[in-house]
């Protein structure tokens, strides 16, 4: 291991945080919250109202792009706040972001057609990219490590609330207002973080050093980042895994994250630094929160079409049937998250909790076409907590194993890994669908279902070699969680933040 990496009372010393009252610290969380709402709400909301969207705006072929362009923007620049913020400060990259968001979202709200529409959902997803990494952040720099578990659970509730409200949300807007309402929603949640954060935050503390930001890095990052989502996202679907288009993306991605790799070692100042990626603990959590997440959000992905496809349910009641594997990781990140503070080797639980989930989707696996409904909402929920005991312990254990002035770096790492994972998982998870069915790419539901009757195929059997895979994915996860160091939690709480939400 090395030097750098070793905690020691220098370099991992605990942020001093001024006197807050806890009126003040609540009001912090909650404008972060409603910054991250924003984020997450969005990647959401969009989805029932994009057949609309597209019939308005007369262009149904590239309404794809509404929701890719998003994802792309907002992966990609995720470590770059992260390391803007450890130069110049969490509350000016956080306004940063909620304003580019902001003035996004009015784009997106007048655009005129589907070309201004696709490119103002970049512009939100630039503003995006950094609102979910930053608030973890803002957290790790007002909450030591072992009091911090328990405002992962606050995070955890947002994203399960948008996870629930979007869809519905969305739906209501554009069938009952306008689809432009999705985007005008926005401008009040965040000039309302923006007000919130604004007097606040300048009472956090700062771990500022003059930093250079590494441009040429950052491009190829960006540009590496954007050619494989790309691959990942259009393979199987717009295009067969083995065209020219797919292979061509994967290559090109492959040149440039070797030409990153490169700069890495020769800038000055890279943009990730070579002593946060080295760290044990970021590297195994980061890879353990990857796999997990990854093959959660495949799941999320892929359950409705086995709903639909197998069971023989509508969409409505397959979306219905995701409540469970939504709601379950709040449960398992609340336990999880309280047991940090009261607990020295905090990796147990999520150990046992990950090792449920893969008994859970073995069930899955082998007794799928047994399981009647209620079972089977049963194991959905018992894999989503057995996850969420995870979540919070990979954060809190990848914050707490660097100093202060790497806090942005490392969290906006960690969480670029795993929106690059679960693109990834995605990809796997498809490509068994086709390779299973026989198809090279699928256009619809229909087409999927239509060719494996023709074919004789059993989608049944073909699903149950995703949930396999999904077994494979979360015992990578277990693996690595198991692998990643337990050190000792840093507990210099500072008595207003440890009081700043009830338990």
């Amino acid at each position: 291991m090395d030097t750098m990496d070793q905690p020691t009372s220098h370099t991992l010393r605990e942020p001093q945080v001024p006197s807050l009252t806890q009126r003040e610290i609540r009001t912090i969380i909650v404008g972060i919250m409603l910054a991250l709402l924003l984020a997450a709400l969005d990647q959401t909301i969009i989805a029932t109202a994009l057949p609309t969207i597209g019939r308005e705006l007369g262009d149904l072929e590239h309404l794809p792009w509404v929701v890719t362009v998003y994802l792309l923007a907002a992966t990609a620049v995720t470590p770059l706040y992260g390391k803007f913020s450890d130069s110049h400060g969490r509350r000016v990259t956080l306004l940063i972001g909620i304003v580019v968001f902001i003035l996004g979202s009015i784009a997106c709200a007048v655009a005129p057609n589907m070309l201004v529409l696709i490119l103002a959902r970049g512009i939100q997803g630039l503003g995006g990219g950094g609102l979910i990494a930053l608030s973890q952040t803002i957290v790790a720099d007002l909450v030591p490590p072992k009091e911090r578990g328990r405002y992962q659970v606050y995070f955890a509730s947002v994203f399960m609330t948008s996870s629930l409200l979007g869809p519905v949300l969305g739906g209501f807007f554009a069938e009952h207002l306008h689809w432009s309402v999705i985007f005008w929603i926005n401008l009040p949640l965040g000039l309302i973080a923006l007000l919130i954060t604004f007097h606040t935050l300048k009472k956090l503390p700062r771990h500022d050093r003059p930093h250079q930001l590494d441009l040429l890095g950052a491009v190829l990052l960006v540009a590496a980042t954007v050619s494989m989502l790309l691959a990942l996202s259009w393979g199987g679907l717009r295009y067969p895994w083995g065209s020219g288009q797919i292979l061509g993306l994967f290559a090109m991605s492959v040149l440039l994250w070797i030409a990153f790799a490169f700069r890495m070692r020769l800038a000055p100042e890279p943009l990730i630094p070579a002593g946060v990626l080295h760290n044990p603990v970021v590297r195994t959590g980061t890879l353990s929160a990857c796999f997990g997440m990854g093959t959660y959000i495949g799941l999320t992905i892929y359950l409705p079409v086995y709903f639909e496809a197998v069971r023989g349910l509508s969409a409505s009641i397959s979306g219905l049937a995701l409540i469970p594997l939504m709601a379950g990781t709040v449960v398992g990140a609340t336990l999880s998250g309280r047991s940090m503070a009261k607990v020295t080797h905090y990796k147990r639980l999520p150990m046992v909790g990950l090792s449920v989930a893969i008994v859970a989707t073995g069930a899955l696996t082998f007794l799928g076409e047994r399981l009647s409904f209620v079972a089977i909402e049963v194991v959905l929920a018992v894999i989503s907590i057995g996850l969420g005991t995870v979540l919070p312990v990979s954060t809190v254990a990848i914050q707490n194993a660097v100093p202060g002035h790497q806090l942005g770096t490392a969290t906006a790492t960690a969480n670029f890994f795993r929106s690059l994972g679960g693109a990834f998982i995605v990809a796997i998870f498809g490509a068994i669908v086709l390779s299973g069915t026989g198809l090279s790419s699928v256009t619809s539901l229909e087409s999927l279902t239509e060719t494996a009757a023709r074919s004789g195929v059993n989608l049944a059997d073909v699903f149950a070699n995703v949930f396999m895979a999904a077994i494979v994915g979360f015992g990578l996860a277990l693996a690595f969680l198991m692998a990643m160091e337990e050190r000792p939690l840093r507990s210099g709480a500072v008595k207003a933040a440890e009081a700043a939400v009830a338990d």
